[in-house]
């Protein structure tokens, strides 16, 4: 490693230290789902000890959105309404959300980039449970498009000037964010966001996505093709603004995965608006202290 990488590695390595830990309570929920035989009430016992997670899953739940005919009062009533892997997706998000800085030098626009990850990861969910080849857990889809740009929030917050020279000039030149920010910082979002869910201690397979949702697609695995793809519909239908204004068509050995190409993909998904409608629920009620 050059002088020069070193130099940068360490930068990113401080700039990752600064982020927020994630919340041990969201960690141990992550445990419990994977756990087969894993008793919903222990899970339930989780979420009660964090008194904010228990208020934002109720007024979800309680909300338009769902619609429940009668007022659900418990986690645990919401395990049951809704299961385990609902439960854990909106902890997880909930979490990511905490983890958002208010503002930034940037002018990197967080409430737009939330959506656009919220979108891509309910997306990638639902492009796995209709194109998975094997028996991938959809949630881990889930999991990997809610935090594949979180590299852009260090970015945004430790390295300011330079990623907004980023954000401009792959906006100007049309080349996706992750070349100009390679161009200007001499690394990309990638890098760094796979350094931080590092940190977090999630495992290494989404960790290896994370830093492989731009690379070469031809080795990859279920979740980081149905990332690679959820990303794209995100951008295509503009549900919100990661920064990145380039939709990549799918490379061949995605078209070969999925027998389509990505506007087959789209098609193959039907209507989406719950999926966005999702989201913004998530987003809004996430915000609220």
């Amino acid at each position: 490693m050059s002088e020069a990488s070193s130099e940068l590695t360490k930068k990113l390595s401080e700039a990752v230290e600064k982020m927020p830990a994630f919340p041990k309570s969201v960690q141990r929920i992550l445990e419990l789902s994977r756990e087969i035989n894993c008793p919903p009430k222990e899970l339930v016992m989780v979420i009660e000890k964090d008194p904010v997670m228990t208020m934002k899953l109720l007024r979800i739940l309680n909300s338009a959105y769902y619609n429940f005919p009668k007022q659900i009062t418990s986690v645990n009533q919401s395990v049951v309404y809704l299961g385990l892997n609902t439960i854990k997706n909106m902890a997880l998000s909930f979490a990511a959300m905490g983890s958002l800085p208010q503002q930034n030098a940037a002018g990197f626009d967080v409430q737009k980039y939330l959506m656009h990850s919220l979108t891509t990861a309910s997306i990638a969910r639902a492009v796995c449970q209709k194109h998975a080849h094997d028996d991938t857990d959809p949630a881990d889809c889930y999991i990997a498009g809610l935090l594949h740009d979180f590299g852009k929030v260090v970015f945004a917050q430790f390295l300011a000037d330079e990623f907004k020279q980023a954000l401009t000039r792959s906006a100007e030149e049309s080349i996706s964010l992750h070349l100009a920010e390679q161009q200007i910082i001499g690394t990309d979002h990638t890098v760094v966001g796979g350094m931080l869910v590092e940190k977090w201690q999630f495992p290494k397979q989404l960790i290896d996505n994370i830093r492989n949702h731009h690379s070469d697609t031809s080795a990859s695995n279920a979740v980081q093709n149905c990332l690679f793809v959820a990303n794209q519909i995100s951008k295509k239908m503009g549900l919100g603004n990661g920064g990145n204004p380039v939709v990549e068509e799918l490379p061949s050995a995605l078209q070969e995965y999925f027998s389509e190409d990505l506007d087959g993909v789209i098609a193959g998904l039907g209507d989406i608006s719950k999926l966005t409608s999702e989201a913004q629920v998530f987003a809004q009620v996430g915000k609220e202290a």
